[in-house]
């Protein structure tokens, strides 16, 4: 099988959150339908983008043109790798951020890297009055570039959606169109002080994907610098997610946010080209 009738894609696992990256050029009005096809032949695929370098900077573009942080980790491993990176800096052209994102890597004994990122700045941090299905609730919103997350803490009236998982995805779905964001993350946030629990559920309606995720790297962030903006001083998180560990430091003065996690490849697969021209 030639590279012209051939789909190309790497499987990453970035704390859990696994991540198809595509190297074959796909159309863009394409790639929501590739990246569905894929997941369907990887139910343990929670997210697809598709990666080149033959650009200034390596670029990511995910299939629903979001930003996602845990698949830029993704992208900068797979870079690496290309270009024979044992340790350094990788900084990358990443859909649903304006700015180029930097990520500084350290390679692992298993192969794969320790990875962080400097997450794009939350374009606002507020609060939002909700509703849904009769419930109320006052919520913070953090607004960042290509994807946005509200914070649901313990003791809101939204907190027992955590367990209702069909009647939260109606809810972020119907939150999302409301608030006309590109995407929108519900962050269930359990605890107090610099360990705490999440629990991740994202939409994304350009990719009609609306998944409990392992782990959520941009809602992380939006954790933290909602934490750091409340408390008005600079805090290191260590976010239990249902995948692992997220450890991001957020300062409220300047706007900087860095988030750390590791990842590594898990597989590659090469697939006839016609299998997606259905």
């Amino acid at each position: 099988m030639s590279g012209d009738d051939a789909i190309r894609y790497r499987i990453f696992d970035p704390t859990g959150n696994i991540t198809a990256l595509v190297e074959t050029p796909v159309d863009v009005a394409r790639q929501p339908e590739v990246a569905a096809q894929i997941m369907a032949v990887h139910p343990q695929v929670e997210q697809v983008g598709y990666v080149h370098d033959s650009n200034a900077l390596p670029e990511l573009r995910m299939a629903g043109g979001e930003f996602c942080g845990n698949a830029t980790m993704c992208a900068a491993a797979w870079y690496a790798r290309r270009i024979g990176l044992d340790c350094g800096q990788v900084t990358l052209s990443v859909s649903g951020a304006a700015e180029p994102v930097e990520v500084r890597l350290d390679e692992m004994a298993d192969q794969g890297y320790a990875a962080t990122v400097r997450m794009p700045r939350a374009l606002a941090i507020g609060i939002r009055e909700l509703a849904f299905e009769g419930r109320h609730a006052t919520v913070p919103l953090v607004r960042m570039e290509g994807i946005s997350h509200i914070v649901v803490e313990r003791g809101s009236a939204f907190w027992e959606l955590r367990n209702l998982r069909n009647e939260a995805e109606r809810a972020v779905r119907s939150w999302c169109e409301s608030l006309g964001v590109d995407g929108l993350g519900l962050m269930f946030v359990d605890g107090e002080g610099e360990r705490r629990s999440v629990v991740p559920l994202v939409y994304v309606p350009a990719s009609a994907t609306v998944f409990w995720e392992n782990s959520c790297a941009s809602g992380s962030a939006a954790v933290a610098m909602y934490v750091a903006v409340t408390e008005d001083a600079g805090c290191t998180l260590h976010l239990e997610e249902p995948g692992g560990t997220l450890v991001v430091r957020s300062q409220p003065d300047d706007g900087e946010t860095w988030l750390s996690g590791h990842v590594h490849q898990v597989s590659t697969h090469l697939s006839p080209r016609r299998a997606y021209n259905a």
